[in-house]
């Protein structure tokens, strides 16, 4: 989780909502990310699809089975349902997101067989996004 929280530093750096996410397999890094959609001008530049795309790309394949996402803030549903479809085997977030986190529209939309840890290091997690949005109000 330390290494998605300095991928939500580097998003808060170039002024994007601060979520940083990696992909873990066999306890290496193989894919890393954080929200790009400003940068990109395209609003599916998430911190999990980009960490998704860096790692699929890493294996070769479309599937992120015996891998683990950890990502700063709840995945919202259409990180979630991407996430699904790679088969991702583990899911571990920092901070739950009351507003648009997946599991207030589908608890279910992981893949079934996804095991899913929240809040660790929830206190600085949430502490980035705070402390942003405070600034941008």
């Amino acid at each position: 989780m330390r290494e998605a929280l300095r991928e939500a530093e580097a998003a808060l750096r170039e002024g994007e909502v601060p979520i940083g996410a990696v992909v873990v397999a066999k306890g290496r890094i193989i894919g890393r990310g954080h929200n790009m959609t400003e940068r990109l001008h395209d609003p599916s530049a998430h911190a999990e699809m980009i960490a998704l795309t860096a790692a699929t790309e890493a294996l070769g394949g479309k599937y992120l089975q015996d891998c683990t996402l950890y990502v700063t803030v709840e995945p919202c549903p259409m990180c979630a349902a991407a996430h699904c479809w790679a088969q991702t085997s583990r899911i571990v977030y920092g901070a739950s997101d009351p507003k648009r986190g997946y599991s207030l529209y589908k608890p279910n939309l992981l893949h079934p067989k996804a095991e899913v840890l929240s809040g660790v290091l929830v206190d600085e997690c949430s502490k980035l996004m705070v402390d942003f949005f405070k600034e941008k109000r």
